[in-house]
């Protein structure tokens, strides 16, 4: 099946030959992210008209750009930001991945108030950590509107040396309102899905497996009213992919000279997508992941999940390449240039072919739909599926990724560096939760019950536990705790890697330990925003 791409992209790449998209009126085009360094700071937010398409819309900008302004800290320093709405909504900011007082952290219901129209909201706190992190509105639609920025702060000792360091955000824009968005989800989970199985696929089906294996496929999926194809609740039709605010079109352009060292701190902050990024011609060293040091690996690709960062190190010896980072359902892409001049380029490599989900992405180490009809005894109409036999291993690149010739990284690649997970105590209990959900319905939940229904978790505050994530969903989940660590564990029990991140394949289990050394009130969800916004969401409670 050939990507799908939207005839709107056709619309910009004309635009950009033509010169056409820079006569645009000022008040329609974001402004670039500015750099603010400091330990003050005033952030603004505000509705801005756009047009990444060849129409304006209304966007929900910080002093005026998307992304928002580049946030340079200091660790160590104790940093105040003044936040001013001059919205007609409640608006607000989450810290994304910073340790700090609850009271700090921005998620409106749970730890403050919000910040009412005509008003602001001063956040004060001190910086305890050092790497790459980005900021986001936890109100309504705007972080899907354009709220989000990223955060580099300095470590106190810098060991990592590069000659240039950019900041790579990758994120979506939808001229459609996020609230239409979802209500067409909520109607037909599968709206946005142009990579439907086709009679073509069939034929292939049955020149490879056979008749009877293909007529079986085909009735197993239908039986249990699932696609293999559902790679993604959202694609290309109606998003545009976007590095730094700018489209494939616009070309984001990084300068170096030849033999220089180039660090990359790549930040997701879609609000549903998964990026798969590469840099042809180019080796990744990632030397970071969630803002922390972990043993360098060297890759030739990618995935990074929303709300997930990596800071990598390219060595570039020729004189222009494509950074390149095409969606997990291959529905689109963006990309930038790294040059040593402007106007120069490379080639823009032709996306991968969407590959269909399997059997065991589905479910596990068992396939049936006897798992369907589990589900429904154990956890109600709310939940389609339950996976009784989950695959635990951490090689996977996952989907798409498998065997296509490029080394690609997994999260059995990532260790964290020595002395980083200080807590080296066994966990005292553990707290297992099943992802779950009902794409008919598209609603989404932990262990069956939305967070309408839901009662808080409750940790013991200097508690050293393990949490355990069972996927009973055909899609990948970012979940994010906030305000504490969470130090994934390797298949066999042994602590790995230190993310506040962390992704859960389909059909896959993983655990990861924590250490409740922060009260207060702690909203832990799914970072696909439309999964949170669908139920995936629960409050912990340290005390």
């Amino acid at each position: 099946m050939p990507p799908f791409v939207p005839a709107r992209r056709h619309f910009l790449k004309g635009l950009a030959a033509t010169g056409i998209a820079s006569l645009l009126p000022a008040e329609c085009r974001a402004a670039s992210a500015e750099v603010l360094s400091g330990t003050a700071f005033t952030l603004t937010i505000a509705q801005t008209m756009v047009n990444f398409t060849g129409t304006a819309r209304p966007a929900t900008t910080v002093n005026g750009s998307i992304p928002a302004p580049t946030l340079h800290w200091r660790e160590g320093d104790t940093v105040t930001l003044t936040v001013v709405n001059e919205l007609a909504e409640t608006t607000s900011i989450h810290w994304h991945g910073l340790i700090l007082p609850y009271e700090m952290d921005g998620a409106p219901g749970i730890s403050f108030n919000g910040i009412p129209p005509g008003s602001r909201f001063t956040y004060r706190f001190k910086v305890q950590q050092s790497g790459t992190y980005w900021y986001h509105s936890h109100s309504g639609m705007q972080e899907q509107t354009g709220l989000y920025g990223a955060i580099v702060i300095s470590p106190a000792t810098e060991t990592i040396v590069a000659d240039r360091d950019y900041v790579v955000q990758l994120s979506e824009w939808t001229d459609e309102d996020p609230l239409a968005v979802f209500a067409k989800l909520k109607k037909q989970s599968d709206y946005y899905n142009f990579n439907q199985p086709t009679a073509v696929d069939f034929i292939h089906d049955v020149a490879h497996d056979g008749l009877g294996a293909a007529l079986d496929k085909r009735a197993m999926w239908n039986e249990m009213r699932m696609s293999m194809t559902d790679l993604a609740d959202i694609s290309g039709y109606t998003y545009t992919y976007l590095i730094n605010g700018k489209t494939a079109a616009d070309h984001w352009l990084g300068l170096f000279q030849p033999g220089e060292r180039v660090r990359l701190r790549f930040i997701n902050s879609a609000a549903q997508t998964f990026f798969d990024v590469r840099i042809p011609g180019l080796s990744l060293t990632v030397v970071h992941a969630d803002g922390q040091p972990i043993v360098p690996v060297s890759v030739d690709e990618l995935r990074i999940g929303p709300a997930e960062t990596y800071d990598v190190l390219v060595s570039p010896s020729q004189q222009a390449y494509t950074v390149f980072a095409q969606s997990m359902d291959r529905s689109g892409f963006a990309c930038g240039t790294l040059a040593v001049r402007a106007g120069l380029s490379a080639p823009v490599p032709t996306p991968d072919k969407p590959e269909p989900l399997t059997m065991t992405d589905m479910m596990g180490a068992m396939s049936g739909p006897v798992a369907v009809h589990h589900a429904k005894s154990e956890y109600g109409a709310s939940v389609d599926m339950r996976v009784d036999t989950p695959r635990t291993n951490l090689d996977d690149p996952g989907v798409g990724l498998r065997n296509n010739g490029r080394r690609v990284l997994t999260y059995a690649d990532l260790r964290s560096v020595e002395g980083i997970i200080s807590d080296q105590r066994p966990p005292g209990r553990d707290i297992e939760l099943h992802l779950t959900g009902n794409m008919e319905r598209y609603s989404w939940s932990l262990d069956g019950v939305p967070f309408d229904e839901s009662t808080p978790i409750h940790f013991r505050y200097g508690e050293r536990l393990r949490v355990i994530f069972v996927n009973d969903t055909m899609m990948s989940h970012p979940m994010h705790l906030h305000g504490l660590w969470s130090d994934l564990e390797s298949s066999d029990g042994q602590v790995q890697v230190r993310k506040h991140v962390v992704v859960v394949q389909p059909a896959q289990r993983v655990s990861f330990r924590v250490t409740a050394d922060a009260r207060g009130y702690w909203p832990w969800h799914c970072h696909l925003f439309y999964h949170m916004h669908g139920g995936m969401f629960r409050v912990v409670v340290v005390a």
